[in-house]
């Protein structure tokens, strides 16, 4: 195969919402509600690499002298100082392993960090922030002596426009997610500490995940191709980083639970992408005995489940083999010593609140990063006539619930070091938001609230600030104020899925502020989604931020936005619709109230940005999409091929390794750009690659480079495409496929503003 080149300097208007050639998924589809048996599960070997060669060698060694109720036992949990301990063989020098949560930072214990969360960090569009970031989560669980960190998270995806848990995760795009799951599994890694990208797979709603007196938990119902492409496309770069952990999911998966579906675990992961790490189910998750030991499940958790001591009953009378019950202790052994965790790892370092204890601080300089990265995934969306940045004002009028921290930890707990069953129940008066609920949430050490950082500015300034944290409609700002700023937020959790995407009291809020302040600013922390248009286009509002989940430095964060001090540069990490009915069937979770509930997602590839485009339909704020303080041009578009002859599928011959076929990561195009700053402020532009591939959505992510350039200068922005990037899952070859024919190439500053166009061929 060749690739032949066209680039053309504009894109054609009429591209930018073309629809796409393919419709709903067919009920006869391939795997679609119906997940087929995969036997037995494959043994993991340690091919992928030396170091991973290496592990096996010495778990092979290690689980060669234990007993069969040893090997039972460190396959099982237990109540610990953990949220999660494994069994320990003290015989033979093997401790528990620990497991902790969250994805952005250590939950329930002090001097530690709260990061901003997944949806934040996406919104960077960073891949070196991505990387820093999962490496100081790592420093802090290696710190506190934590073997086994819980995240990162790209299940959900983010499918369903309300769902709860959308804002742990890294966007609602494959690509994007897929960078920052390697990016911060590498991370977490580098430090020593196992990383467990989650959850695998289709966790895609908080209604009905797990069983109930209702009945079953719901099934996603997804297609084959659907799953490769969509789905699990972003865990495969996690994977690739060498992640030696991976969380099975609650809910069915084709009619089969996540963590007894042996297509998924047996096939999948551990056959396609050559998984050699241990699958952990989700705390609760376990469904029974045999069948999920068989099917891939290599430890459960929190206790003993449907396993204990049946499970050496079960290798006992044959039910599971001795080759399955040694696969799961090596899987887990093995990862131990991948990860040199048996080599000087601190002791575990988790106290419960109420315990005198010796303090361990693990902060060290993570507040600087966490300031860097909060200001880095604040999105502007509004400015008129240059608003931003503020210019050393003398007199700020300060408005709304979210501008500060509450008072009493009782209204705020989430924010003040709760555990797990205190971050439910938010409601629009609990104070400024740094984080979702549930088992996703952190716990900070402390909070900087937007008001006690406009406090400090202001204050600096020897000016003066007013403030109404409380009423709907505040009386009118006083006369001398050169802005009102307004504060909202927009809560989400674990174990329920949204009502909404927008909130009574807070847009009337924003409105009756507006109506009375000629230069209203609105800042919005939000766990996803919000949608804008009841007030978007008042004219008394001049700037808008969605300020996301910025962790505990939010108000300094955000204070370097609004007075210039860092240009913001932040991208959406999702559609924002002019109305909630533009989601269409993806708005909500699935309602349904049938004791074996059936969730079909018969959009197949098309969720977010990709069902806009198809359905022309114009959004409010695009995919992508995000303001600055300067302006550039894009020039000078340029393909070029890396690999000719490319086959049109990967060679069968070679082996896999963790990640998938190798082959699959091999680069064979690049597309470059100069971008210009016409402005006369330095800032960062992230310039991004959409691909049109072949009988599939007409546009799809595909690259992305962060380039910071000074007024007036010229910078090229470089995009490396890899064989998967290109390629379509065949399901009847049961291979990934790079097809022949013309792909179109656009360059620009979001999903919808490309600047640049080009095609290439592939014959």
């Amino acid at each position: 195969m060749r690739f032949i080149i066209e680039a053309a300097p504009i894109a054609a208007l009429a591209s930018l919402c073309a629809g796409q050639n393919s419709s709903t998924i067919p009920s006869e589809v391939p795997l679609y509600g119906d997940s087929p048996p995969v036997y037995p599960s494959p043994v993991g070997n340690g091919t992928s690499n030396e170091a991973w060669a290496s592990s096996y060698s010495r778990a092979r060694a290690l689980v060669r002298q234990m007993t069969l109720e040893e090997k039972a036992n460190i396959t099982r949990g237990y109540t610990g100082k953990c949220v999660g301990n494994s069994g320990a063989i003290p015989r033979l020098d093997i401790p528990p392993l620990c497991f902790a949560d969250a994805p952005d930072g250590i939950r329930g214990q002090e001097f530690v960090s709260a990061f901003p969360a997944g949806i934040h960090v996406a919104a960077t569009f960073d891949r070196d922030l991505m990387y820093r970031y999962g490496h100081a989560l790592g420093a802090e669980y290696r710190g506190k002596g934590i073997n086994v960190a819980l995240g990162p998270v790209a299940g959900p995806l983010g499918r369903v426009a309300r769902g709860g848990r959308n804002w742990e995760g890294l966007s609602a795009d494959p690509y994007l997610a897929g960078i920052g799951m390697g990016a911060i599994t590498k991370g977490i890694q580098d430090t020593g500490v196992i990383s467990t990208p989650k959850h695998w797979l289709l966790n895609e709603q908080e209604f009905r995940r797990r069983e109930s007196d209702l009945g079953d938990a719901v099934s996603s119902n997804v297609d084959d191709r659907t799953i490769h492409e969509l789905y699990a496309f972003p865990f495969a770069n996690a994977f690739r980083e060498g992640a030696a952990c991976t969380m099975c999911s609650y809910q069915k998966a084709n009619n089969s639970y996540g963590c007894q579906n042996s297509k998924l675990l047996n096939g999948l992961l551990k056959t396609e992408f050559g998984f050699e790490g241990f699958v952990v189910s989700d705390w609760g998750a376990h469904h029974s005995g045999v069948a999920s030991a068989n099917a891939g499940l290599d430890m459960v958790m929190p206790d003993g489940g449907y396993w204990g001591k049946n499970l050496t009953e079960a290798v006992n009378n044959g039910s599971v083999s001795t080759e399955r019950i040694d696969d799961m202790a090596t899987r887990i052994l093995a990862s131990w010593y991948q990860l040199k965790q048996d080599e000087n790892f601190p002791a575990v370092g988790v106290y419960s609140n109420t315990v005198k204890h010796q303090p361990i601080e693990v902060q060290d300089d993570h507040p600087e990063l966490i300031r860097e990265i909060g200001s880095a995934g604040t999105v502007l969306v509004k400015n008129v006539n240059n608003t931003l940045p503020l210019h050393n004002p003398k007199f700020l009028s300060v408005y709304g619930y979210d501008a500060t921290v509450k008072s009493t930890p009782w209204q705020n707990p989430s924010r003040f070091g709760g555990g797990y069953e205190v971050n439910f129940g938010w409601n629009t008066l609990n104070g400024t938001m740094i984080t979702g609920g549930g088992s996703g949430s952190n716990t900070p050490s402390y909070v900087i609230s937007p008001f006690h950082a406009i406090s400090d500015r202001i204050a600096k300034n020897r000016g003066t600030i007013r403030w109404d944290f409380e009423s709907e409609n505040p009386y009118p700002p006083y006369v001398n104020s050169e802005a009102c700023l307004v504060f909202v937020n927009a809560y989400a959790s674990e174990s329920f899925d949204r009502t909404t995407l927008t909130d009574e009291f807070s847009d009337n809020l924003i409105q009756n502020v507006a109506a009375n302040c000629t230069n209203t600013i609105v800042v919005i922390h939000s766990a996803g989604i919000r949608t804008v248009d009841t007030w978007i286009s008042h004219p008394n509002i001049t700037a808008v931020l969605f300020a996301g989940l910025p962790g505990q430095e939010s108000g300094n964060s955000l204070v370097d936005i609004l007075y210039g001090d860092v240009a913001p540069s932040g991208k959406l990490p999702y559609t924002i619709a002019k109305q909630e009915g533009d989601y269409g069937a993806l708005l909500n979770s699935s309602v349904s109230f049938d004791y074996f509930p059936q969730d079909d997602f018969e959009e197949g590839l098309y969720i977010d940005y990709r069902a806009f485009d198809k359905n022309n339909i114009e959004p409010r704020f695009e995919f992508g999409f995000g303001l600055t303080y300067t302006t550039f041009e894009y020039a000078d578009l340029s393909i070029s091929p890396i690999a000719n002859g490319t086959a049109e599928y990967p060679n069968p011959d070679v082996a896999i390794v963790q990640g998938g076929h190798p082959q699959l990561w091999e680069a064979v195009l690049t597309v470059t750009a100069n971008i210009t700053n016409t402005g006369n402020l330095t800032a960062a532009e992230v310039a991004q690659l959409y691909v049109g591939i072949p009988d599939a959505p007409v546009r799809q992510l595909r690259g992305f480079d962060k380039v910071y350039i000074d007024p007036g200068k010229s910078v090229t922005a470089s995009f490396t495409l890899a064989r998967r990037d290109l390629s379509v899952w065949d399901v009847v070859s049961q291979q990934w496929r790079l097809q022949r024919g013309s792909y179109e190439v656009w360059v620009g500053a979001s999903s919808r503003d490309l600047r640049l166009n080009g095609t290439f061929t592939v014959g």
